[in-house]
């Protein structure tokens, strides 16, 4: 399988400098995005290959931290190497559970290995694939929801305008940022994410660098509560 990008038919960010330039373009038209740049600098670019292998490490890291995902990550990569659909069968369930998967994401990604083997899934098609089509085909396969496309359109494929509005993160990020008296769903965010058009993947980079900024300034003194004055509510 290929591991580099497709020629692109939509607009992407695939190095560091066109993401500092994006930022710094994104920071000049929002104010929120301009308080973060300022804070954070450039995000980092997160790239996972747009392959079975880059899809498999992003089901693997669902809802987990970015630590325990990385390590568990790193037992599955050296455990398979290289990883792919039948590397992926050839590990029993006990092996792969011994490598810190759950039951669940063990029997998504066999699922997602036994699609691509019966070419139900062709990752030089899905790739150059419009969104909503990427989003329909991913989530055909058990255990594959929205997050996870989007997570792979943002991340794999390094699409500009690609947005997780699913992810918790972001939502808290804006409910901080807006000031929101409450943390806004998927449909809400993807509204509010409009402004960030044609660049909502680098918000989301920004937003993500924020959200973790302020965790590691939170663990860096006494847990407070966050008291915020002044809320807006969602329309």
């Amino acid at each position: 399988m290929s591991k580099s990008l497709p020629e692109q038919r939509y607009p992407t960010v695939t190095t560091e400098r066109q993401l500092k330039a994006a930022a710094a373009k994104l920071s000049e038209q929002c104010k929120v995005m301009s308080l973060i740049f300022k804070r954070t600098g450039a995000p980092p670019m997160r790239n996972f290959p747009p392959d079975f292998s880059g899809l498999a490490k992003i089901v693997v890291g669902q809802q987990l931290s970015a630590q325990s995902a990385a390590a568990i990550w790193s037992r599955v990569e050296a455990a398979l190497l290289p990883v792919t659909p039948e590397s992926m069968l050839a590990k029993s369930d006990v092996a792969l559970k011994d490598l810190g998967l759950s039951n669940g994401k063990i029997r998504t990604l066999k699922a997602l290995s036994h699609a691509v083997l019966k070419e139900e899934l062709n990752f030089q098609t899905l790739n150059i694939s419009a969104e909503p089509m990427i989003v329909e085909q991913l989530t055909a396969i058990h255990g594959i929801g929205p997050w996870t496309a989007d997570i792979y359109i943002l991340f794999a494929l390094a699409r500009r305008d690609a947005f997780a509005p699913g992810d918790l993160a972001l939502q808290l990020a804006v409910q901080h940022h807006f000031k929101l008296e409450r943390r806004p769903t998927a449909d809400e965010l993807e509204e509010i994410a409009e402004r960030w058009r044609p660049a909502r993947a680098v918000a989301a980079r920004l937003l993500w660098a924020d959200y973790a900024f302020r965790r590691r300034a939170l663990q860096g003194k006494a847990a407070k509560p966050i008291v915020t004055k002044t809320y807006k509510t969602l329309k």
